[in-house]
C-alpha cells in the first residue's frame, strides 16, 4: 500500500500526463484518510480547475488556506480560479496577499497583471508584467501578456514587439500570433494581420477568437467572401457568441445580403439582448431595405443603451434623412460631431443634408471640413462638387479646376496601376460595353439607359451592366427590364475598386460608360484605373469629371456647344439629337385638360429638388406672381414639405410679398401618384442655375410647358436640349426678363397655352 507521499506523487504524474480523472481520484481518496491535508486540496484544485470545474476548485484552495494560510502558491491559485469566475476585485486581493508572502513570485506578478487588465487597470497590469519579466525573462506567456496590455494602451509598436518575442520562445504560439495579429491589424498591416491569424488557426483549428480577427482584417481588405467564411467557421466553433453573429451581419450587410445580416443581428440580440452595437447594425441593415421606420426604432434603441457613440447617432441621421426628416437629420449629425468633432463622415452627411435643405454655403463648408480631416475622402470631394453645381454664382471655368482638383488629389495616385488593354480589336465579335451605375433602376439613369439596352443590335454588340446597387430580392420593374436587356449582369455592391476593375478587365469591355459621375455611391476610381481602352461619361451627372482617365463626355450641340468645350476635361461626343433617351412610364395617367380652363386661374408648377430653387429663381418667381395676382405655385419634391424647408421657402416668399396662402408644399408620392399631380399644373417654372433633367421630360410627356433661362454650365441646359430636340423652343429665354415675360403672357392666353 502506497504511503501519503507515493500517493500524492501518483497523482501529480497523472495530472502532468493529462489523465485528470484518475489524478482526482487518487487526491479524493488520500482526502478521506487525511482530510487535513493541505497540499492535497491545493493539487485537487489545480486538477478540479482544469476541468473547468471552478466553483468546487475555489473551494478546494479555499480549504487549503484555511489548512495552510501563509503559502503563497495556494492564493495564487484561488486568484487565478476567481479571475475566471469574472470575480476580479477578488482575485487581485488573493494574488496581492501572494505576492506580500512571496515578493519575488514571478507567477503571481502576471496573474495579478491580468486580473488588474481585466479590471480596466493597465497602467498597473502593464507594471506587473514588467515586473515578472524583470525576475523571469523567457516565459513567453508574460511577454504575450504584455503585448495585449500594450494593445489595449494604444501602444501598439511596443505590443508587436512583445508578442514577437514571445513568438521566439515559442514559436507554435498560438495565442500570440492571434494577439500579434490584432496589434498589426491595428497599425493597418493586414496582410501581416491576415498571415498571423491563419497560422494561429493551421496551430489551432478551433481558435474562434482567431477567426473573428482573420474575418475582420479580411473586411478591412475589401476580401468580403473571406470574411463571410471566416465568420462562419467561427459561428460553427462559438455558436452561442453574440459578437460572431453581430460581425458576420455587418460583412453581409456589405456584400447587399440584407436579409440574412439581418437574420444575424437579431439573433445577437437573442444572445446579447442589451447589445447596443447589435441595434445600431441590425438598423443598418433595415435601413439598406428601406425599411426605415424599424432602422430608426433600431438606432434609438441603441442610443438608449448607449446614449454616446456618435456612429449610431450619424446613422440615425441617414435613415432620418431617407425619411425625408431633414431636420432631425441634421440635428443628429450635429450630435454626432459633439461627440465626435473629428468625425469626417458626419460632416459630410450634414453638408448633404443642408444642400437638400437648400442652405449651400453651410453645406460648402462641411463638406471642405470632412476633406480637413480626412484628405483622401474621395465620397466627400464628390460632395463638394455636386454642391458647387447648385451655386447661383458658379462658372464652367470654375468648376472645370475644381474637377481637376479632385482628378490630381485622389486620381492622379492610381494611374500607375493602369494595364495595357491587350485584348483591342484582336479578336472578331460583337463590340464589348460595359455600364457602371449605382442607379439602374428606377432612377433618371434607369429612365434614359432602359430603351437604349433594349434597341442595341444583339448581332454588333455585348452588353454587360454593372450595378452597384444594394442588391434587393425584389427589384423594381425597371430594373427587372434593364436586367433582361443586357447581355450579362454583374451585381457589384460591396466590392472594392481594385476587385471591380479587375472584373472589368476580366470581361475585356472595349468601351466602358460612367453613369454617376460625382453623385452618391460613384465608381470614378475605379475608372482612374483604367480598366477599358475607351472611357465615356455619361447621363448621370451634369459636367465633366475631371479625371484625365476619361476620354469622353457624351452630349449635344445644346448641352455643349462649341466655345464651352474648354470646360470640360474630356472630348465631347455629341448625339445629333437628344443626349438622352427618355423611357415614359407606362403607369402614366393620360394628359388631363388645361387645369386653369376648370378653376379659373393659372397653377404654376415646380416638381425639382429644393436645393435647385436658388434665392434668384424665388425672386424671379415672385415677379411672375405678382403680374398674375390669382395665380398659384405648387412645389413638389421628396422632403418639400418638410417644416425647415417649406418654412424657408414660405419666408423669402413673404419677405417679396406673395402671400404663403398661394404657395403648396408636397413631399414624396410613389411615381404613378406624383405624375398624375402634373393634372394640376398649367405651366412649369424650371429652376437655375441647375435645370430640371428627367422632371422636365415628365412634365412634357403629361402635356405641360416648361419656362428655362439656360446659362453655361451643363447643368444649367438639361431643358434647353429637351425643349429644343421636342420643338418646343418658343419656352426658352434667352435671360430672366424674357423668362418672366414668357410666364406671363403664356399665363394670360389660355387658348395659346
Amino acid at each position: 500500500m502506497a504511503t501519503i507521499p507515493e500517493a500524492l506523487a501518483i497523482a501529480n504524474q497523472h495530472h502532468q500526463g493529462g489523465r485528470l480523472h484518475a489524478a482526482e481520484q487518487i487526491f479524493r481518496q488520500i482526502l478521506a484518510v487525511e482530510p487535513n491535508h493541505a497540499v492535497a486540496h491545493n493539487n485537487l484544485g489545480n486538477v478540479l480547475r482544469d476541468q473547468a470545474n471552478l466553483d468546487d476548485a475555489a473551494a478546494c484552495y479555499r480549504r487549503a488556506l484555511d489548512l495552510a494560510p501563509d503559502v503563497a502558491e495556494i492564493h495564487n491559485n484561488l486568484g487565478v480560479v476567481l479571475k475566471d469566475q469574472g470575480n476580479l476585485d477578488e482575485a487581485v486581493a488573493c494574488c496581492r496577499r501572494a505576492l506580500e508572502l512571496k515578493p519575488d513570485f514571478a507567477e503571481a506578478h502576471n496573474n495579478l497583471g491580468i486580473a488588474l487588465k481585466d479590471r480596466g487597470n493597465l497602467d498597473e497590469a502593464v507594471a506587473c508584467f514588467r515586473r515578472a519579466l524583470d525576475l523571469n525573462p523567457d516565459v513567453a506567456d508574460v511577454h504575450n501578456n504584455l503585448g495585449v496590455a500594450l494593445r489595449e494602451q494604444g501602444n501598439l509598436d511596443e505590443a508587436a514587439a512583445c508578442c514577437r518575442r514571445a513568438l521566439e520562445l515559442k514559436p507554435d504560439f498560438p495565442a500570440a500570433l492571434y494577439n500579434l495579429g490584432n496589434a498589426l491589424r491595428d497599425q493597418r498591416k493586414l496582410d501581416e494581420a491576415i498571415a498571423c491569424c491563419r497560422r494561429a488557426l493551421d496551430l489551432k483549428p478551433d481558435f474562434a477568437e482567431a477567426c473573428i480577427t482573420l474575418g475582420n482584417t479580411l473586411k478591412d481588405q475589401g476580401s468580403l467572401d473571406e470574411a463571410v467564411a471566416c465568420y462562419r467557421r467561427a459561428s460553427d466553433l462559438a455558436p452561442d457568441v453574440a459578437d460572431v453573429h453581430n460581425n458576420l451581419g455587418v460583412v453581409l450587410r456589405d456584400q447587399g445580403n440584407l436579409n440574412e445580416a439581418a437574420a444575424c443581428c437579431r439573433r445577437a440580440l437573442e444572445l446579447k439582448p442589451d447589445c447596443a452595437l447589435a441595434h445600431n447594425n441590425l438598423g443598418n441593415a433595415l435601413k439598406d431595405q428601406g425599411n426605415l421606420d424599424d432602422a430608426v426604432a433600431c438606432y434609438r434603441r441603441a442610443l438608449d443603451l448607449a446614449p454616446d457613440v456618435a456612429d449610431v447617432h450619424n446613422n440615425l441621421g441617414v435613415a432620418m434623412w431617407g425619411q425625408g426628416n431633414l431636420d432631425e437629420a441634421v440635428a443628429c449629425y450635429r450630435r454626432a460631431l459633439e461627440l465626435k468633432p473629428v468625425f469626417a463622415q458626419a460632416y459630410n452627411n450634414l453638408g448633404h443634408a443642408l444642400k437638400d435643405q437648400g442652405n449651400l454655403d453651410e453645406a460648402v463648408v462641411c463638406c471642405r471640413r470632412a476633406l480637413d480631416l480626412k484628405p483622401d475622402y474621395s465620397a466627400a470631394h464628390s460632395n463638394l462638387l455636386l454642391a458647387r453645381q447648385y451655386c447661383a454664382d458658379v462658372t464652367l471655368a470654375a468648376l472645370a479646376e475644381a474637377h481637376a482638383e479632385y482628378d490630381r488629389q485622389h486620381a492622379a495616385p492610381l494611374r500607375g496601376v493602369a494595364a495595357r488593354h491587350e485584348h483591342i480589336r484582336d479578336r472578331q465579335g460583337r463590340l464589348r460595353v460595359g455600364f457602371v451605375s449605382p442607379d439602374l433602376g428606377q432612377h433618371p439613369v434607369g429612365y434614359f439607359l432602359v430603351r437604349v439596352l433594349e434597341n442595341l443590335s444583339q448581332e454588333q454588340h455585348e452588353t454587360i451592366c454593372y450595378s452597384d446597387r444594394i442588391v434587393m430580392d425584389v427589384k423594381d420593374n425597371l430594373a427587372q427590364r434593364l436586367q433582361a436587356a443586357a447581355t450579362h449582369w454583374r451585381d457589384v455592391y460591396g466590392i472594392s475598386d481594385q476587385r471591380l476593375e479587375e472584373q472589368i478587365r476580366a470581361d475585356q469591355i472595349d468601351i466602358l460608360f460612367d453613369l454617376a459621375g460625382h453623385t452618391a455611391h460613384n465608381r470614378l476610381l475605379v475608372f482612374a484605373r483604367k480598366p477599358a481602352p475607351i472611357q465615356v461619361t455619361w447621363a448621370g451627372y451634369v459636367g465633366t469629371t475631371g479625371l484625365a482617365a476619361m476620354d469622353y463626355i457624351l452630349a449635344d450641340r445644346y448641352e455643349i456647344p462649341e466655345q464651352a468645350e474648354t470646360g470640360y476635361c474630356e472630348q465631347v461626343l455629341r448625339m445629333p439629337d437628344g443626349y438622352v433617351c427618355y423611357d415614359p412610364p407606362s403607369n402614366a395617367p393620360p394628359v388631363s385638360t388645361l387645369p386653369a380652363l376648370a378653376s379659373g386661374y393659372v397653377t404654376f408648377g415646380c416638381f425639382n429638388n429644393p436645393t435647385k430653387i436658388s434665392p434668384q429663381t424665388l425672386e424671379v418667381w415672385s415677379r411672375i406672381l405678382h403680374r398674375l395676382p390669382h395665380s398659384r405655385l405648387v412645389l413638389k419634391y421628396k422632403g418639400m414639405n418638410d417644416p425647415t424647408i417649406a418654412k424657408r421657402l414660405a419666408t423669402v416668399f413673404s419677405g417679396l410679398g406673395i402671400d404663403p396662402g398661394r404657395l403648396e408644399f408636397l413631399g414624396y408620392s410613389p411615381h404613378a401618384e406624383a405624375m398624375a399631380e402634373y393634372s394640376r399644373i398649367d405651366l412649369a417654372l424650371d429652376p437655375f442655375p441647375y435645370s430640371g433633367g428627367l422632371t422636365t421630360c415628365e412634365s412634357l410627356w403629361m402635356g405641360v410647358p416648361v419656362i428655362t433661362c439656360p446659362g453655361e454650365t451643363f447643368a444649367s441646359r438639361h431643358s434647353l436640349s429637351h425643349l429644343s430636340n421636342v420643338g418646343l423652343t418658343e419656352t426658352i429665354a434667352h435671360d430672366l426678363e424674357e423668362y418672366v415675360e414668357l410666364a406671363v403672357s403664356l399665363a394670360s392666353d389660355l387658348p395659346r397655352l
